[in-house]
């Protein structure tokens, strides 16, 4: 008995130590980073793998597509580079998309960790670096065609040997950016956050020996694989069948796209089959195999208990195909940079499935990431450039509203959006406004939660690049439901005119003075709107959530 308690206190240390140390790097990244919406909005991650390219551990305040293409890009780096010919001080990186990686602009760093002169453990960063060239800044290629046009592709390379800066590597990065000293000092974060974590695995390799932490590693991933499968063992067998449109790639307005999951249960063991999925896109909707496997394991997720672990044994019930060729799995060049539209599009669909097994865990849709870019000239001639973001309302659920203005498959909701204030400090910009969107929940017995407008003055030209989705097809609603209100992006002009862009649209002008203007879309509702609780309608009105006008169009609640 006595063993037993003390393999559970220390298999308990050793789980969190390497929970800690994924932790503390992702926060080191994000502090030494150079870009406004990394320091701002913490968009990063950090990771643990074993020598195998099993997922150990990783940093709780990311979103699991970072978490999923560490883990399928490892396998790349060792294809390129042989385990044993790698040594003490090594850093590699690559952000191929085709070979595990997202896009051009999220940059993968990974450092060996050694015990004995064996690698046992890899240290794993990523990070939205400043820019990586390609024909938009800030690596928002909205009407891309190829990754080519979306930046400089990395394949596995060395960035440090032996410690030493691999000169002619970074040089090349450097020189294909339009803001070299930023992504020099965001890589440089990256490398950073690698060096955390291998210094605190190095401790602790050194306090329990490499055979122990590998022998407690591998336990941890067993009971987490153990724990999912007991879960999904709670649904019952069969196979559900659900489809979730895209609306539009940008580039081919006449063509229709749309994701089609076959999710089948079978005693603990999760098989999602795209067969029927739109085949790829011109345009950049397109999501690679890691970032298709991250939305599988998303949806998977929220049917299991949210207290397990994240690693490798979340991933080892599933089973995917991926029919190659199609939105969930392209043939290179296609262009990958807006595959969130397709990843979020197949969470979607799977969690229309699995309600038919489970009902009441029906949702309404939700909004996604409005992602737009601003570059100028300051009054001073310096050149300046940034990405923007900002969310809309997620899907009602039974027994709950939608949550409003927030991120369901981006990074942890509003606490990573960048603040006002650093903004305005930085660039040539004013926010005149920002609150939440009236009436653009999606109308239910459960509301959808609403999107936001903000309004954005520039102080000298400009030039914005947009991407948005869910804004020309809004979030539906489910079980009677009623979809969310789409968003816009709009530029009201000098003259009074407004112009309301595309939702995907590139390197548009705007004069000093003129004001963008961004209104994310609404969560879709859940259930009949005319079952809604009067007395909540009230309270919504009260709250500005829902007008005088939309409580008696929408619910048929009059209020004088």
């Amino acid at each position: 008995m006595a063993t037993i308690v003390d393999d559970a206190i220390t298999g308990e240390i050793i789980r969190n130590g390497f929970a800690v140390a994924a932790e503390e790097a992702s926060v080191v990244v994000v502090r030494s980073s150079h870009s406004t919406f990394i320091q701002e909005g913490a968009d990063a991650c950090a990771a643990i793998l074993d020598a195998r390219g099993q997922l150990v551990a990783q940093s709780t305040a990311t979103s699991l597509m970072h978490g999923a293409s560490l883990r399928c890009s490892l396998p790349s780096l060792l294809e390129d580079f042989a385990i044993d010919s790698m040594e003490p001080g090594d850093v590699f990186a690559l952000n191929d998309p085709y070979r595990g990686g997202i896009h051009a602009n999220d940059i993968l760093v990974f450092r060996p960790i050694f015990s004995d002169g064996r690698v046992v453990f890899f240290a794993g960063t990523l990070i939205h670096v400043a820019d990586l060239g390609g024909n938009a800044v800030a690596g928002l290629a909205a009407l891309a065609t190829d990754t080519f046009a979306e930046g400089l592709l990395l394949p596995p390379v060395h960035l440090y040997r032996r410690g030493e800066p691999a000169g002619a590597v970074l040089d090349i990065i450097a020189r294909n950016s339009r803001a070299p000293e930023k992504v020099m000092g965001d890589v440089k974060a990256l490398v950073a956050g690698v060096n955390v974590i291998a210094r605190r695995i190095e401790e602790l390799l050194e306090r329990y020996g490499a055979e122990e932490l590998e022998r407690f590693v591998a336990a941890s991933i067993d009971e987490t694989e153990r724990r999912v499968r007991a879960d999904l063992c709670r649904l019952p067998d069969g196979t559900y069948r659900g489809t979730f449109p895209i609306d539009g790639d940008g580039v081919d307005p006449d063509r229709e796209f749309a994701v089609q999951a076959a999710v089948t249960l079978d005693h603990g063991a999760i098989t999602v089959d795209f067969a029927g999925t739109s085949p790829q896109a011109r345009g950049t909707i397109n999501s690679s195999f890691s970032q298709t496997l991250s939305g599988v394991v998303y949806a998977v997720r929220c049917f299991v208990d949210p207290t397990i672990p994240m690693n490798e044994g979340c991933f080892r019930p599933l089973r995917t195909e991926l029919p190659t060729g199609t939105l969930v799995n392209p043939e290179p060049p296609a262009a990958c940079g807006g595959r969130i539209m397709t990843v979020a599009a197949a969470v979607e669909a799977i969690l229309h499935a699995l309600a038919g097994a489970r009902p009441d865990h029906a949702v309404g849709a939700s909004a996604l990431i409005h992602v737009f870019s601003l570059s100028g000239v300051a009054a001073d001639g310096t050149p300046w450039l940034n990405l923007f973001y900002e969310f809309g309302g997620l899907g009602a659920r039974a027994g709950s509203d939608g949550p409003d203005a927030t991120g369901a498959f981006f990074l942890g909701g509003r606490s990573v959006l960048p603040q006002i204030e650093p903004l305005e400090a930085q660039y040539p910009l004013l926010v005149r406004s920002s609150r939440l969107w009236p009436d653009s929940g999606g109308a239910g017995e459960w509301r959808g939660g609403l999107g936001v407008e903000t309004v954005i003055e520039l102080l000298t030209d400009a030039v914005v690049t947009v991407r948005g989705a869910r804004m020309d097809l809004p979030p539906p609603g489910a079980q009677g439901g009623a979809p969310g209100a789409g968003g816009v992006f709009a530029i009201e002009r000098h003259d009074g005119r407004i112009d309301v862009l595309p939702s995907k649209a590139a390197n548009v002008e705007i004069g000093a003075g003129e004001r963008f203007v961004l209104r994310t879309s609404g969560g879709g509702g859940l259930g009949d709107p005319k079952r809604r609780d009067p007395e909540l309608v009230r309270a919504d009105v009260a709250a500005g959530r829902v007008t005088v006008e939309g409580a008696a169009r929408d619910y048929g609640v009059e209020l004088a």
